[in-house]
Formats: structure tokens, C-alpha cells, sequence
């Protein structure tokens, strides 16, 4: 099936399966002189098994700041996990100590952060730093570890990974960045693993190797996977439930097909259509854009955080925030005229 130029695969003989991890109205907000901008507010969602969760949303709009509420890596001070509950086997994982956090972190749940070259240390050789985690959760002697490494590495497509292992950072491409941040991921095999765009700055030909490597270790170690992303057509490609930020704040959340069929809120709907279209480039029409820009979370509009772009807004829009409405079951929104 194909929407809005993106290819939406149908996914037929999916796996029923319970839910893996759960937020429940999760809340992060961080203090400064100029005020308390709440970045996540009141954010819920949950992820099964084996599933892709694909969150979208313009920069600003609290993406990051949930996962890493999630993982526990928000810098204190400013920042600070209000309230709220991140349930993970049976735990709620901001109750536990720095040192059973720690235990969880590239074990259970793994991250794949935005910038390679910030996240890997430009001292230590790639195979030491991918081998630190499995030495940390698996208990293996260091030379079990270096080999596993290398195990490693090959799973992910590194070319001559017995070799790279001595690199540094520095000496790869960016691509090969990328896929080292994946190996050191999934080393440890972990449950739930978070994306938080895993192909900014990659030419198309490297997003397009780096996605098919992530589903195909999907499918290979079972793993469920949080992806962020700007792109639609990533997306698509790779979720099966989407939810749409704003402001902190869900503003719709569905199945990918649903979101694609039948988008409720405004916000998506602009966001759709955004996307470059060939027939309107064929006839050297202007891209469709979303007027003015996400608002500071420190003056945030009254009422719903989007009615100073939207189109559509009524003067309830104006005064009062809408909560989110179950449109069919679901397909929730986060606007007055699916009230």
C-alpha cells in the first residue's frame, strides 16, 4: 500500500503479543532562571514485544526527553523526572537505584543514540568499548568479550571486523559509526531497544542499509525497538504503532496504517503533508509547510499547545486544552473536533 508517496507495508501475521514496557503519565521538566519548561507532560504510551514503536514530531517537541526519561539519563540539575511510572518486568524503573538502573542500561534495555562521534570515546579502541558492556552484564574475561565483539560487529555488516576492532572512532566513516553504536546495543541481546534517529547525517544508500540491519537483528534476537524519527517514510517503513509529540504532549497516537489512512489531528495532517510528493515536484509545485515554529516550552499558547498554526482552531481551541479522545479504539487525538 502506498500513501502520500510513503510505502506502507500491511503487516499481516503479526505476533499478538503483551506489553513489554509501559509509561503512565510520565513528566520531565527542567528548571531554569527563565522558568520550568516542561518538556514531557503527562506522556503515556507502551510497547509490546517485538514490536516497533515509531514517535515523531518536530525537534523540540519532547522525543528525546521521553526515552531518556525512560533510560534515566536526564541531567539533574536542570532536569528532573517529575512523576509518573515506567513499568519494565514488573518494575517501575524510577524507583530503582543508580545501581539496578545501571544493571539495566545496555543489558535489558539498550539505546542508539542521535551522534555517534559524541556518544563513542575517541581514546578507547571500538573494540574495547563494545566489549566494556559484555564484560559489565555477561561476566565473560576479557578475551571471551574481544571475541564476542567481533561476533558482533560481523552481525551488523562491519567489513573485516577483526580488524576494526583495533580502529578508533575517528579512523571510520560515519556509517561505520552507526553500525558499531547498533553492535554495542544489541551485544548484551537486550529486550527493548531505543533508536533516537539512527540515520541523521547518513547519505540515503547508508539509511537504507542502516534500517534493513535493524529489522533484520529484530527479527533475529526478538528485541522491540523505540524509533524516533523526523521522517515519515522511516517510519512507515519500520513501525507498527506511531505516536505524534508536540509541545510535550501526544497529540495523536494509532496503528501506522491508521495514521497514514486516517489522520485526526491537524498537527499529522500538516505533517503528511510536508512530505515531497514526485507529482508535485514533477509539476514544480511548492513544498507544503507548517507555518510559524514549535513554541518555547516556556511560553506555551493557552489552550491546545498547536492552535497558533492550526488552521482549524475553534475559539474552544483558544481557552481550553483538549484531553485525548479515543476516536475508534485505538486511534486516540489530542483535538477539540474529535470531541
Amino acid at each position: 500500500m502506498i500513501l502520500y508517496g510513503v510505502l506502507i507495508p500491511f503487516m499481516h501475521g503479526m505476533k499478538m503479543s503483551t506489553s513489554l514496557i509501559k509509561i503512565n503519565d510520565l513528566r520531565t521538566y527542567f528548571y531554569t532562571p527563565l522558568g520550568v519548561a516542561k518538556a514531557v507532560d503527562s506522556v503515556s504510551f507502551s510497547v509490546k514485544e517485538e514490536e516497533t514503536l515509531g514517535i515523531l514530531g518536530e525537534s523540540g517537541c519532547g522525543k528525546s526527553v521521553s526515552v531518556l526519561s525512560i533510560m534515566r539519563l536526564i541531567p539533574s540539575p536542570p532536569g528532573k523526572i517529575e512523576s509518573g511510572e515506567v513499568i519494565f518486568n514488573g518494575n517501575n524503573l524510577l524507583n530503582l537505584s543508580n545501581a539496578e538502573m545501571k544493571k539495566i542500561r545496555g543489558n535489558n534495555i539498550s539505546m542508539i543514540f542521535q551522534e555517534p562521534m559524541t556518544s563513542l570515546n575517541p581514546v578507547f579502541k571500538i573494540g574495547e568499548q563494545i566489549a566494556e558492556a559484555i564484560r559489565l552484564h555477561q561476566g565473560l574475561s576479557r578475551k571471551e568479550a574481544f571475541l564476542k565483539s567481533i561476533e558482533t560487529l560481523r552481525m551488523v555488516g562491519m567489513p573485516s571486523p577483526q580488524k576494526r576492532v583495533h580502529d578508533y572512532p575517528h579512523q571510520m566513516s560515519g556509517g561505520m559509526r552507526q553500525r558499531v553504536m547498533i553492535a554495542m546495543a544489541i551485544s548484551c541481546k537486550p529486550k527493548l531497544m531505543i533508536a533516537d534517529e539512527p540515520t541523521t547525517a547518513l547519505d540515503v544508500t547508508i539509511q537504507a542499509q542502516i534500517l534493513d540491519l535493524m529489522l533484520k537483528l529484530k527479527e533475529e534476537i526478538g528485541t522491540a525497538i523505540i524509533l524516533i524519527s523526523h521522517n515519515m517514510g522511516v517510519i512507515a517503513e519500520m513501525a507498527q504503532q506511531v505516536i505524534v509529540m508536540y509541545a510535550g504532549k501526544i497529540m495523536e497516537q494509532a496503528t501506522v496504517e491508521d495514521l497514514f489512512e486516517n489522520s485526526l489531528h491537524p498537527y499529522t495532517e500538516k505533517l503528511l503533508k510536508s512530505i515531497p510528493r514526485l507529482d508535485r515536484i514533477q509539476k514544480k509545485r511548492r513544498l507544503n509547510v507548517i507555518p510559524g515554529i514549535v513554541p518555547s516550552l516556556l511560553n506555551l499558547p493557552i489552550g491546545c499547545k498547536f492552535n497558533d498554526r492550526c488552521d482549524k482552531a475553534l475559539q474552544k481551541c483558544l481557552r481550553e486544552e483538549p484531553p485525548l479522545f479515543e476516536v475508534i479504539q485505538g486511534h486516540f487525538s489530542r483535538c477539540w473536533l474529535c470531541e
